[in-house]
């Protein structure tokens, strides 16, 4: 009666209760062992990881030097003449695990001749920024697939052959995924797909913003006022329609 008590159990359960005690004894008598086992499991599982994590590495490396050559062509062509891109990447002391690997990718660039390479978010203007997303997005366009991209401002601090060879470029883009450009040139705009002309209107109460697709003959009307102003000249509407890609 009092070894029930003890354990809180009526006499006929002792039994059991002994059973029971015994297996937990049991249970913590291996716990040593079975410690063991798993810190061993979790070191194989390591060392396979710091193999592949390695080996990714190595690749990212190789390939990183061939796009970041590739990057730089393409920012000298966007009227960055001494413009230089690179990947560069970092590792802990210990590293975390992850899917990923164990890099830290970063994007240095320089823009200006006699600049050092920084990090890309620290120098790059939003023009800029905009025409080396540009740049990647052509590259990377037949390896990976976006539904949408939308550009603002690419064409800032840029006109002529520089304008022409953006307008290209986005062309050859649109051909792959959906590109939406909001842009004043008209080299960029001649070679859409497609032009929507964006007008604000004020009553003198609210202002509102309008959207308007252009067929043809109103795309080389906003093309011709865009290369000349309000007046629309005779050569502004032979240029616009040079400029006009269908």
């Amino acid at each position: 009666m009092e070894l029930a008590r003890k354990h809180h159990v009526h006499p006929e359960a002792l039994v059991q209760k002994h059973q029971e005690l015994k297996q937990e004894l049991t249970h913590l008598s291996d716990a040593d062992e079975r410690l063991a086992s798993l810190s061993q499991s979790v070191q194989e599982a390591r060392d396979i990881y710091l193999v592949a994590a390695k080996q990714l590495s190595a690749s990212r490396q190789r390939y990183a030097e061939e796009l970041s050559s590739r990057i730089t062509f393409e920012m000298q062509q966007l009227n960055m003449p001494e413009g230089k891109f690179n990947i560069t990447f970092h590792q802990s002391e210990q590293p975390t695990p992850t899917a990923m690997g164990f890099d830290l990718p970063e994007f240095l660039v320089s823009t200006n001749p006699g600049q050092p390479l920084q990090s890309l978010g620290k120098v790059a203007s939003g023009g800029e920024l905009s025409r080396i997303s540009l740049a990647i997005q052509v590259i990377t366009a037949q390896k990976i697939a976006t539904p949408t991209l939308i550009f603002d401002e690419v064409d800032v601090g840029i006109s002529g052959n520089t304008a022409a060879i953006v307008g290209r470029m986005l062309r050859k883009l649109g051909e792959s995924t959906q590109v939406l450009v909001v842009t004043h040139l008209p080299q960029v705009a001649g070679n859409g797909h497609q032009q929507y002309l964006v007008a604000k209107e004020n009553d003198g109460i609210e202002t509102k913003t309008s959207m308007t697709l252009l067929d043809e003959e109103n795309r080389i009307s906003e093309l011709a006022r865009l290369l000349g102003g309000d007046q629309i000249t005779v050569n502004a509407l032979a240029n616009a329609r040079e400029l006009l890609i269908t």
